[in-house]
C-alpha cells in the first residue's frame, strides 16, 4: 500500500497545478487583475463627498456683490463654475441633460437692495437624483456665500447672516427629488446593473458552452454566415431582457413608487439600445474564453469597475478626471444618464441624444468585434 503522506507526492501535485496555473492565462490575470483594480478603484477614484461639482451662474451682474459671490464659489472644493450668464431656458436644459449639477440664480438688483438695507433672496437650483451628491455641497452653501460678501458688505451690514436680518438668504430647491428620497436615484439605476449583470453573463456562455459540450463542429458546419450565427445566439436574450425590464419598472413602481416621469416608450427604445449592446458584448467574450469559466471571470472582471465608475453606487461627478474619462468607456454610465433623466426629470429624445449616440456606437463596435473574432475561429 501507499503511505499514507509522501512528500514527494505533494510536491508533485503541487507543481502540476502551478503549471495549469500558468498555462490558464486568462484566470492567472483575472488573480492579479481584480485585486489591483480594486486598489486603483477604491483608493483612487471613489469619493462619497464630491468637490468641484459642475455649476451655472443665471443673471450674472458685474456688480461688486455678485463678483465676491461668484469668486467664493470657484474658491470653494464645492463648486466649479462651468456656465456663466445663462438664461431659465438654459439653465433648465443643463439640469437635464445633466452637464451641471447646480444653477445659482442673482437678482438682478442684488447690489441695490443689499445696500438699501434690504434682505435679498440667492436661488440655487440643485439636482437632487443623487442626494449624496449634492448633500455636502449644500450644506456648506450658505458659508461659502457670507464668507464671500462679508468683505463688501457696507459697514453697518458687516456680520453674519445669522446676525443680520439684511444679509443675502441663499434658498435651494432641491430638484428632481426634493425629499432626498435615495430609492428613486437607486431603483432606475438598478434597471441597467441587472440588464448587465444578467445579459453579459448569460451570452457569454453562448459559444464556450457549445465548446464543452462537443457540439462547436455542428455548429460551424451549418450552412449559415457568421453574423446568422450571432443573431441567432443574441436575439432570444433580447426577449429575457424584455421581461426582465418588465418585472423591474413594475416592481419599481409598486413597491418604491417611483414617479416615471418621462416618456416611457422613450425609455424602451433606449433600453433596447442598451441591451443590444450588453448582449453583443457577451457574444464577443464567448468568442475569447474556452470554458464557461473563463467567460465568467472575464464577464466579472468587466462587471466590476463598470459598476464602481457608472456613478452606480458612487457619485460620477465626485470622481477625479481620468476616472470619468475611464467610465466613459462602458455603456452602464451613458445608460444611467438616460434612464435617470427619463424617469426623474421627464428628458425628451433631444436632451438624452449624446447618451443614444453613445449606446449606438457601442451596439457597432461590439457587433463588430464578435464578427472579426468569430470569423477566425471560422479559419
Amino acid at each position: 500500500m501507499r503511505g499514507f503522506f509522501s512528500l514527494r507526492r505533494l510536491l508533485a501535485m503541487l507543481g502540476k497545478e502551478f503549471i495549469q496555473m500558468r498555462r490558464d492565462r486568462i484566470t492567472f490575470a483575472m488573480m492579479l487583475g481584480i485585486p489591483i483594480v480594486q486598489l486603483i478603484l477604491f483608493g483612487y477614484a471613489i469619493n462619497n463627498d464630491p468637490r468641484s461639482l459642475p455649476t451655472a451662474v443665471a443673471y450674472l451682474q458685474n456688480d461688486r456683490y455678485s463678483r465676491a459671490i461668484i469668486s467664493a464659489l470657484e474658491t470653494s472644493d464645492y463648486f466649479e463654475v462651468t456656465h456663466m450668464g445663462v438664461g431659465p431656458t438654459e439653465a433648465n436644459e443643463l439640469l437635464v441633460r445633466g452637464d451641471v449639477t447646480f444653477v445659482l440664480t442673482l437678482p438682478h438688483d442684488l447690489g441695490t437692495r443689499i445696500e438699501r438695507g434690504e434682505s435679498p433672496s440667492i436661488l440655487m437650483d440643485a439636482d437632487a437624483t443623487d442626494p449624496a451628491a449634492a448633500s455636502g455641497a449644500i450644506s456648506a452653501l450658505p458659508q461659502i456665500v457670507e464668507k464671500g460678501l462679508r468683505p463688501v458688505m457696507p459697514p453697518q451690514s458687516d456680520m453674519t447672516a445669522a446676525t443680520n436680518p439684511h444679509f443675502p438668504e441663499v434658498v435651494v430647491h432641491r430638484l428632481y427629488n426634493p425629499e432626498s428620497i435615495t430609492q428613486y436615484n437607486v431603483v432606475p439605476a438598478l434597471l441597467g446593473v441587472i440588464l448587465q449583470l444578467t445579459m453579459v453573463m448569460m451570452t457569454s456562455i453562448a459559444l464556450t458552452r457549445e465548446i464543452e459540450r462537443g457540439t462547436m463542429e455542428n455548429l460551424l458546419s451549418l450552412p449559415a454566415s457568421p453574423i446568422e450565427i450571432m443573431l441567432g445566439k443574441v436575439l432570444p436574450y433580447l426577449a429575457v431582457g424584455a421581461v426582465q425590464i418588465l418585472v423591474i419598472l413594475t416592481a419599481g413602481k409598486i413597491l418604491f413608487s417611483i414617479p416615471y416621469i418621462g416618456s416611457i416608450p422613450l425609455l424602451l427604445g433606449v433600453t433596447l439600445i442598451f441591451v443590444l449592446a450588453l448582449v453583443l458584448l457577451g457574444y464577443f467574450i464567448s468568442t475569447l474564453a474556452k470554458t464557461q469559466m473563463q467567460a465568467l471571470q472575464m464577464t466579472f472582471f468587466f462587471f466590476l469597475p463598470s459598476l464602481l465608475l457608472s456613478g452606480f453606487m458612487f457619485p460620477y461627478k465626485g470622481m477625479p478626471d481620468w476616472a470619468q474619462t475611464l467610465g466613459e468607456i462602458f455603456p452602464l454610465t451613458h445608460f444611467l444618464r438616460a434612464v435617470r433623466g427619463i424617469l426623474l426629470k421627464g428628458a425628451e429624445l433631444s436632451q438624452v441624444t449624446s447618451s443614444v449616440q453613445a449606446l449606438s456606437l457601442f451596439v457597432v463596435v461590439f457587433a463588430a468585434m464578435a464578427l472579426l473574432r468569430f470569423k477566425r475561429t471560422l479559419d
